[in-house]
């Protein structure tokens, strides 16, 4: 079995800026979390095999906000890259280390704000970020600080929701999951996530301020990627 390192700092400075919008996802909140997107696996395998194409054994594989890790095993189980994986919950890292040593797979999990990556520049070959950028405090340096740790011709992509999805999108997204989650899901939605979310036009503003300068947007029914390169 493969070894897997959780690396969490004792504590950040109170004088830090803060890293996400709202209260954010520790203890419960976060184990709930996890347990509703386990029902999600088919898309992370899915997912995982459309961006394979942009990983290999020899890659070196950041992702931004892995939650509870599902797309980053799945990632790892078909490429073999070395993938790391950072985010702002101190819970998520623990369940994320938790769930790759049942995966018998190496991957290092770390807590750490995606404004203030802790790595040199020009590390990593593809970064993703998925459902997790429109929590961002400070999107602008963490697009500028996913510029610097991609090596020359490295790729980003960032997949969030879109702030005009469509009702029927979300009511699909939350078929099947139980009356009492899938009303807590559908008032998130509509609430807090459609709050922050990016339209179109935002999210490319964005990337023009960005030292990526532009990416290639693509929209769906419930959310958007953003492809850009180094």
């Amino acid at each position: 079995m493969e070894r897997v390192m959780a690396k969490v700092p004792a504590g950040a400075s109170a004088a830090a800026p803060k890293a996400h919008k709202g209260v954010g996802m520790e203890g419960f909140v976060a184990r709930w979390y996890a347990r509703q997107t386990a029902h999600d696996l088919d898309e992370f395998k899915s997912t995982a095999r459309r961006l394979a194409a942009h990983c290999s054994a020899g890659s070196r594989v950041l992702e931004i906000a892995p939650w509870p890790g599902y797309l980053a095993i799945e990632l790892v189980k078909l490429t073999g890259c070395r993938m790391v994986g950072l985010d702002i919950s101190r819970t998520f890292v623990r369940i994320a280390a938790e769930n790759a040593r049942k995966a018998a797979l190496r991957i290092d999990f770390e807590e750490g704000d995606a404004a203030d990556l802790p790595f040199p520049a020009q590390q990593f070959d593809f970064i993703v970020c998925r459902a997790a950028f429109k929590n961002f405090a400070r999107p602008l340096e963490a697009l500028d600080e996913m510029h610097r740790v991609l090596r020359a011709d490295g790729v980003a992509l960032i997949i969030d929701l879109r702030k005009d999805f469509s009702r029927q999108a979300v009511d699909d997204y939350v078929k099947d999951r139980g009356a009492i989650s899938a009303a807590m899901i559908k008032l998130t939605f509509n609430t807090v996530l459609k709050k922050r979310a990016y339209t179109r036009e935002g999210i490319a503003a964005l990337v023009s301020q960005s030292q990526f300068r532009q990416g290639d947007i693509r929209l769906d029914p419930l959310g958007f990627e953003v492809w850009l390169r180094k």
